[in-house]
């Protein structure tokens, strides 16, 4: 079954396309998408602390769904990846949100 087939930007609530930026923001850094990653960049983002497993069970729906895919690096540790419909999803959006407000977009990897 493709669980991300018809899966909209609108269709997500806010923490967990903020999942989906920060996983994507990280890919971009060359940093290891690890759940300890994500979880200190929104921690940093929102400046207060997260759930371990709110953020646990966001990324794992997010896996569910077809956004993410999600890998073992080792015994206790999780990475995860933006798919390609989760990168054509933050690009869409993005590039909307930035003509809203003025902006040019360069058209480049999201």
């Amino acid at each position: 079954m493709n669980a991300s087939a018809g899966v909209r930007f609108a269709d997500l609530h806010a923490f967990e396309r903020d999942l989906l930026y920060a996983v994507r923001g990280l890919e971009r850094n060359g940093n290891a998408p690890k759940g300890l990653a994500v979880k200190d960049l929104l921690e940093a983002e929102y400046d207060e602390e997260l759930n371990h497993s709110r953020l646990y069970q966001n990324l794992d729906g997010l896996a569910e769904r077809g956004l993410l895919t999600k890998g073992k690096k080792d015994d206790r540790t999780n990475e995860y990846a933006t798919t390609a419909t989760a990168r054509d999803l933050l690009e869409s959006r993005t590039e909307r949100r930035a003509e809203q407000v003025g902006l040019t977009t360069n058209g480049g990897d999201v």
